[in-house]
């Protein structure tokens, strides 16, 4: 297509091309400037007139689109994993519930090798039965968060240092009941329970940030230890005592979700209900220990449960389905 180039008043040129009419500087250098312009904009000529440039525009637009795209992309990923675990959840409770009657049955043998009397052995078998009805229901109703297995993780800056095991002769001590120093806080979000398979931090003061795989209305939180019965040193003085648990935003502020106490007298997991309205979801709780059972070295915290709903849903789907 044509151009002309005619002059006009302040030096510049104004080139031409039919039904168009564009203004560049007569100075190189400024004229040079005026053209990067135009072709970092792909050309558009609302550009170099100051308007709003289309082409950018689009590629804003597209840019959006883009990560739209990727973030339902990625609800579509955790959704299909929430959909794994309760398969996984499912199949691990048919198991259980398949091995109940083999517990029974298990139990029925052994009252009856040790001459237990029929009348007491059916109460027993009743109790038994109770007691496995109860974790099943315990099991299925209140899902747990703060399991590894499934993304949770310990915010290490927010979180008490870890019991160092003290000089010598302490580490010595500690190590003939199977607790090592080196456990770290992530240790309280396995399930497994066994001596020594505890994280400790230092007195009888400390807490520990959980950070959940994702937002939930949180409703109760369920703690454990050992009992004195399979304790090496027979005691559990270093178990929580009076603790409190909140919900805490990334920016630090706290919502103090209850204070409850910790009874080593009673089931080695107790479960306790939030005592505050939710004002809303949380990603992170902070469990934090005010005292213990009189150990003055160090506070061993076994296992903690985070119990609750999702922020998507105002119920959890899947738990419903399994009920």
């Amino acid at each position: 297509m044509a151009r002309t180039a005619t002059p006009v008043a302040g030096g510049a040129v104004r080139m031409r091309t039919p039904g168009r009419g564009l203004q560049l500087p007569a100075c190189p250098a400024r004229a040079a400037r005026w053209s990067r312009a135009l072709i970092g904009c792909g050309g558009c000529l609302n550009g170099a007139r100051g308007g709003a440039c289309t082409h950018r525009r689009r590629r804003s637009e597209s840019d959006m689109l883009a990560r739209r795209r990727g973030f339902f992309s990625w609800l579509q990923n955790s959704q299909a994993w929430l959909e794994q675990k309760t398969r996984e959840l499912k199949e691990t409770v048919a198991q259980v519930s398949a091995a109940r009657a083999t517990i029974l049955q298990a139990v029925r043998e052994v009252l009856g090798d040790h001459g237990v009397q029929e009348e007491k052995r059916e109460e027993i078998l009743q109790l038994t039965q109770a007691a496995l009805k109860k974790v099943l229901e315990n099991y299925l109703r209140m899902p747990d968060w703060a399991l590894e297995a499934i993304g949770a993780t310990i915010d290490a800056e927010r979180t008490s240092k870890s019991y160092d095991g003290g000089q010598g002769k302490m580490t010595w001590w500690l190590s003939l009941f199977g607790f090592s120093s080196a456990n770290p806080p992530e240790t309280i979000l396995q399930p497994r329970i066994a001596p020594g398979s505890c994280w400790a931090f230092q007195g009888s003061r400390g807490h520990v940030v959980i950070r959940l795989p994702e937002q939930i209305w949180p409703t109760a939180f369920t703690v454990w230890h050992i009992s004195e019965a399979v304790s090496p040193s027979g005691e559990v003085s270093s178990a929580p005592k009076e603790f409190a648990v909140s919900g805490v935003d990334e920016a630090a502020a706290e919502t103090l979700l209850g204070t409850f106490t910790y009874d080593v007298h009673k089931e080695i997991a107790q479960t306790f209900h939030v005592q505050k309205e939710l004002p809303r979801t949380f990603r992170y709780i902070k469990f934090q220990v005010q005292s213990n059972w009189g150990n003055p070295e160090y506070t061993c915290v076994y296992r903690v449960q985070v119990h609750g709903k999702t922020a998507s849903h105002n119920d959890h789907p899947q738990a419903q389905e399994l009920l």
